[in-house]
C-alpha cells in the first residue's frame, strides 16, 4: 500500500517537474486507444446487438463520486436499488438488478472475472474508490451476452478502467461531510513518453463513522498501470487493490426499534454483570490485490487478438464476540466447576479467516468487417481458498487449549473454463442478426470440518452448462428495435451447499430471458421501452425450511418468474437545462410456494412427529423485487455552474416470499441535489467545488431487511432486522487539476 502512495507521488512530481512533452501524434494517440478497447470488446454490446443496456461515462461517475461505493453510483440507471449496511454508501454495499441479488449478477473489468468464485459476490467494501480510476460502466439487464467468470442471472456489469491520457496530469481530490465522512484522493500519469509509454498511478484513503452505530469505516486503496503502445500493439500491466477494517453492521436495525432508534447496531452486544457493553473490535479486516497483464495486437484491418493474464489474491478475518457460547461447536470440553456444576458455555472471541488465489488467462479474437462482427473467445480460471476459524479468548480460560486456537478448516477449490463465438451480421441495410454460444464447466470441490457443516465435508461437484443466445435487431435513422431469446445456467454457491446437509445438496438452475425493445433518439429527445420475461427453473430462494444441520435451506423452486416494461426518457429542454427519467414497472413470482415453519417446544427443542409446518400459499412474490422503480434526473449547466436534482423513487419489497405486509420495506422517495462551479485559474487547468445534499426531504426509510419466523410453544414468533439509511446529509469537495 506504501509502496502504491510513494508511485503516485512519483509520478505527481515528475509530470509536475517534468520537461514539456513534445508534440503527440494524435494520429497514434488515436490507435492506442483503439487497442485498449479492444480489452473489453468481448463482455460489452454495441448498439447493434439486441440487448437491453445502459451505460455510464467517466464524467457522470466523477460528478456522484464523493467516496461512496459503486452500488451507490449506478442507482440511476434502469431497474437498480442499492442498499448500504451502514446506510451512506460507504463500507459493506451492495446493489439488485430486476430484484436479483448481487450474488446472480456477473461482474467484469476489462473483462477479468471480480465476482468471488465461490460466494459468486463482488464485496465492494474491497473496492473503495474504484470509481476514480474508471472510464465507463456498462450494464446489460437480463442474461446479457457471453462473458467470463459467473453466470448473469439478472445482469452484467462490464467496466474498463481508465484510458489513456496523452498529456501528463496531477489531480488531487478531498471530500468532507456528515458522519466524519473523509475521502482524499491524488492521481497522477506521465502522459505520453517517448511516443510509447504511459504510466498512472491514484490513491485514496476513505473513513466514514457511519449513519449506524459504530459503523466505521477505513479504507485503503491504490491503482497503478503502465503501459506500452506499438503502432499495433499494446501491453499494459495494472495492479489495483485495498486494506479495509470496517466494524460489522450485518444485523440490521431490530424491527421493534425502527421507532425508537433508527441507529441501534447490536453486532457486538454482550452482558456484564448486568451491564449492557459492545465489543470495541467487532470488525472485518481484508486485504486484496489484482494484477493484470494484457496484451493486445492488430493482425490486420480486420483482426485483433486479445490475451489477459490476471492474478487475485485475498486475505483476512473477521472477528466478532459470541455470548454464551456452546463449547461443542468450538469442538472445547466441558468441566466441571468448583461447585460441581457442569460448564458446556462461555463467552468468548473468534476469527473467521479467509485466504484465498484466483488466477487465469483469457482469451479473443475479434473480427470486424463492413457486415460482420465476430468474436471468439476463451478462458480457464482457478480459484483457490483456505476457510479456517480460531478462538482468540474464552472467558473461562481454563478451557482454551491455547491462544488462537483453531477449531475448523476447509479449502474449496473451483476450476471455471468457458469458451464461446459470438457474432453480428447485417442480413439487410437496417437489419442485424446475432447468435451467440457458450460452453462453460465448472469443477467445484470443499473438503476438511466447517463450522456450519460439521467434520468430513467432502463436496465434489461437476457442471457443464451450454448457454445460448440470439437476436434480431433493427436499426434505421433515429429507430431502433430488438427482439431476443437467452438460456443461462448457474452453478450453486458456497452457502448453498455448507449451509444444507448431507441429504439436502441443491441443483443448478435455468433461466430462459424472451426481450423486446424500441429506441427513439434523435439530438433533442429519446424514448424507450423494453419488456422481458425471464423465467426460472429451480431458482434457489429460502423457504423457511432449517436443514438437518441447524441453518436456513435455500432450495431449489421449480417455477418462479420475472416480467416487466422498463420506459426510459430523455429531453434537452433548454440549451441549459436537461430531464432524464425511467421507470420499471414488473411482475416478480413464485408458482406453488409451499412456507414451512418449524415448529419448536418452550426449549427450543423440535416438537417431535410434528417438526415443522406447512402453509401452501400458491403463487407469491418473489421477495426483494418491487413491482416499481423510478428514477428522474434534472441537469442544468450555465457556463461554469452546473447543477443536478437526483430522484428515485422504490415501491414495497416483500422480504421474505410469503408476500405477507408484516414482512415488507415500504415504499420510499429520496431525493439528492448537488451543485458546483468550475474555475479556471492561471496557475492550474481546473479548480472544482461541489456540494450534495443526499436525502434532500430526510425521508425515513429502509433498503434491505431478514426475518424469520417460527412456532415456539403453539405461538408464532417472529424476528427481523431492518439495515435504514441515513437522513439529510452533506457532502463537499473540492478537486485541483493541474
Amino acid at each position: 500500500m506504501k509502496s502504491a502512495f510513494i508511485f503516485a507521488m512519483l509520478l505527481a512530481t515528475l509530470t509536475a517537474q517534468g520537461k514539456k512533452p513534445e508534440p503527440v501524434d494524435t494520429l497514434k494517440i488515436s490507435k492506442n486507444i483503439s487497442l485498449d478497447e479492444v480489452t473489453v470488446t468481448a463482455t460489452k454490446v454495441t448498439k447493434n446487438t439486441p440487448v437491453a443496456y445502459s451505460e455510464i461515462s467517466k464524467n457522470e461517475l466523477s460528478r456522484l463520486n464523493d467516496g461512496q461505493s459503486i452500488p451507490f453510483l449506478l442507482t440511476q440507471s434502469p431497474s437498480v436499488i442499492m442498499t448500504s449496511d451502514a446506510g451512506t454508501g460507504i463500507g459493506y454495499s451492495s446493489f439488485r438488478v430486476r430484484g436479483t441479488d448481487a450474488n446472480r449478477i456477473n461482474i467484469t473489468v476489462n473483462g477479468v472475472p471480480l465476482n468471488e468464485a465461490e460466494s459468486h459476490t463482488v464485496f465492494w467494501v474491497n473496492m473503495p474508490d474504484f470509481a476514480s480510476s474508471v472510464d465507463n460502466i456498462q450494464i446489460q439487464r437480463g442474461a446479457g451476452t457471453s462473458t467470463n467468470g459467473e453466470a448473469a442471472f439478472g445482469a452484467t456489469v462490464s467496466m474498463q478502467t481508465q484510458r489513456p491520457n496523452p498529456d501528463h496530469y496531477t489531480e488531487y481530490s478531498a471530500s468532507a461531510g456528515s458522519f466524519g465522512t473523509f475521502k482524499n484522493t491524488i492521481k497522477s500519469g506521465t502522459g505520453l513518453l517517448y511516443d510509447h509509454f504511459i504510466f498512472d498511478g491514484r490513491y485514496s484513503f476513505v473513513r466514514s463513522d457511519g449513519f449506524i452505530d459504530r459503523a466505521s469505516a477505513n479504507m485503503h486503496s491504490y491503482f497503478v498501470s503502465g503501459a506500452w503502445y506499438g503502432d499495433n500493439t499494446l501491453i499494459k500491466f495494472q495492479t489495483f487493490g485495498s486494506s479495509e477494517k470496517t466494524y460489522q453492521a450485518w444485523d440490521g436495525v431490530p424491527a421493534d426499534m425502527l421507532k425508537t432508534n433508527r441507529t441501534y447496531n447490536p453486532c457486538g452486544e454482550y452482558k456484564e454483570n448486568g451491564i449492557t457493553k459492545f465489543y470495541d473490535n467487532q470488525t472485518d479486516n481484508y486485504w486484496q490485490q489484482h494484477y493484470h497483464l494484457i496484451a493486445n495486437q492488430k493482425i490486420n484491418d480486420l483482426w485483433n487478438m486479445n490475451l489477459t493474464l490476471h492474478y487475485t489474491h485475498g486475505d483476512g478475518y473477521y472477528e466478532d464476540y459470541k455470548a454464551k457460547a456452546s463449547f461443542k461447536k468450538y469442538k472445547l470440553n466441558t468441566y466441571t466447576d468448583d461447585q460441581g456444576q457442569t460448564v458446556n458455555a462461555s463467552d468468548l472471541v473468534r476469527r473467521k479467516w479467509l485466504d484465498n488465489d484466483f488466477f487465469g488467462a483469457i482469451y479473443s479474437a475479434n473480427y470486424k468487417s463492413k457486415r460482420t462482427q465476430l468474436t471468439i473467445g476463451a478462458a480457464a480460471n482457478k480459484y483457490d481458498g483456505d476457510h479456517f476459524g480460531r478462538v482468540m479468548w474464552c472467558k473461562n480460560a481454563i478451557n482454551l487449549p491455547q491462544p488462537d486456537y483453531e477449531y475448523y478448516r476447509n479449502t474449496g477449490k473451483k476450476t471455471d473454463y468457458n469458451t464461446f463465438v459470438k457474432g453480428n451480421y447485417q442480413i439487410l441495410p437496417s437489419l442485424y442478426g446475432y447468435l451467440d454460444l457458450q460452453y462453460r464447466g465448472i469443477n467445484y470441490t470443499i473438503k476438511g470440518s466447517d463450522d456450519k457443516a460439521g467434520d468430513n465435508v467432502n463436496i465434489d461437484k461437476h457442471w457443464d452448462f451450454f448457454n445460448p443466445k440470439a437476436g434480431f435487431n433493427f436499426r434505421k435513422d433515429n429507430h431502433n428495435a430488438f427482439i431476443s431469446f437467452a438460456v443461462a445456467n448457474r452453478e450453486p454457491n458456497r452457502d448453498n451447499f455448507t449451509e444444507a446437509g448431507p441429504s439436502e445438496r441443491p441443483t443448478n438452475e435455468t433461466l430462459y430471458d424472451y426481450e423486446a425493445g424500441y429506441n427513439y433518439n434523435n439530438s433533442r429527445f429519446q424514448a424507450g421501452v423494453n419488456l422481458y420475461y425471464m423465467d426460472y427453473n429451480n431458482q434457489l430462494i429460502l423457504t423457511g425450511k432449517i436443514s438437518e444441520i441447524g441453518e436456513a435451506l435455500t432450495s431449489n423452486i421449480k417455477d418462479s418468474y420475472r416480467s416487466g416494461i422498463e420506459l426510459t426518457c430523455g429531453v434537452k429542454i433548454t440549451s441549459f437545462l436537461d430531464w432524464n427519467g425511467n421507470l420499471t414497472l414488473s411482475r416478480n413470482k413464485i408458482k406453488n410456494f409451499v412456507q414451512i415453519i418449524q415448529n419448536v417446544d418452550n426449549n427450543w427443542n423440535p416438537v417431535k412427529g410434528k417438526e415443522e409446518i406447512q402453509n401452501q400459499l400458491g403463487t407469491t412474490d418473489i421477495s426483494f423485487s418491487p413491482k416499481t422503480i423510478a428514477n428522474s434526473i434534472f441537469n442544468f449547466t450555465w457556463k461554469q455552474f452546473n447543477a443536478s436534482l437526483y430522484s428515485q423513487y422504490v415501491g414495497r419489497q416483500y422480504i421474505d416470499n410469503t408476500s405477507c405486509r408484516d414482512r415488507s420495506i415500504d415504499p420510499y422517495f429520496v431525493n439528492n441535489i448537488r451543485a458546483g462551479y468550475i474555475f479556471k485559474p492561471k496557475f492550474m487547468k481546473e479548480l472544482d467545488l461541489d456540494i450534495t445534499v443526499n436525502n434532500l426531504f430526510n425521508e425515513q426509510y429502509e433498503t434491505n431487511a431478514w426475518a424469520s419466523e417460527t412456532i415456539v410453544d403453539g405461538q408464532p414468533y417472529n424476528e427481523a432486522g431492518y439495515f435504514t439509511q441515513a437522513g439529510i446529509n452533506v457532502m463537499a469537495r473540492i478537486t485541483l487539476k493541474f
